[in-house]
């Protein structure tokens, strides 16, 4: 049986690469999460250089010493940074590791410049959209490779 980190246990957030064992396992298992929830797994373009500095991050986060959450952004051809890959593991869910790792996100973002940070999510997922929102996100134009799709929702929020 896997170890559950308890409650409010303290996330040590790591900058790591793409291709971190840690990360591909995380991006794994979103990618099985998504196959569960869409069909398929995510489809959309996510080149492990647009995740290194200064032009965008990624990161696994860690609760006791285990990998619990992930996410990233990237740097687009303006004064936005992306959302991708942002995942907590379904057992570890519950504890405020999301809400920690996109205050991160958000912050490292606008530390290298950004003025905006945006994403595109899924309406089968309404534990992100609910986070997002109570977030401070708002609605934004269609973008990316999934614009035309009808189960997209694209949310963005002004950094400071």
């Amino acid at each position: 049986m896997e170890c559950v980190p308890p409650i409010l246990s303290a996330l040590d957030i790591r900058v790591v690469g793409y291709d971190h064992p840690d990360a591909v396992l995380l991006v794994s298992e979103v990618q099985a999460e998504y196959a569960r929830r869409y069909g398929t797994p995510d489809q959309g373009p996510a080149d492990a250089d647009e995740f290194r500095g200064p032009g965008g991050v990624f990161a696994v986060a860690y609760a006791d010493g285990t990998p619990v959450a992930t996410g990233g952004w990237r740097r687009l051809g303006d004064d936005r940074a992306e959302i991708k890959r942002m995942y907590v593991r379904e057992w570890a869910r519950g504890r405020g590791y999301a809400r920690a790792m996109l205050a991160w996100l958000e912050e490292t973002a606008a530390a290298a410049g950004a003025r905006a940070i945006i994403l595109e999510t899924g309406r089968p997922q309404p534990e992100a959209i609910a986070l997002y929102r109570s977030s401070g996100y708002t609605d934004v134009e269609p973008f990316g490779y999934y614009a035309d799709d009808p189960l997209s929702l694209y949310l963005g929020k002004t950094l400071a």
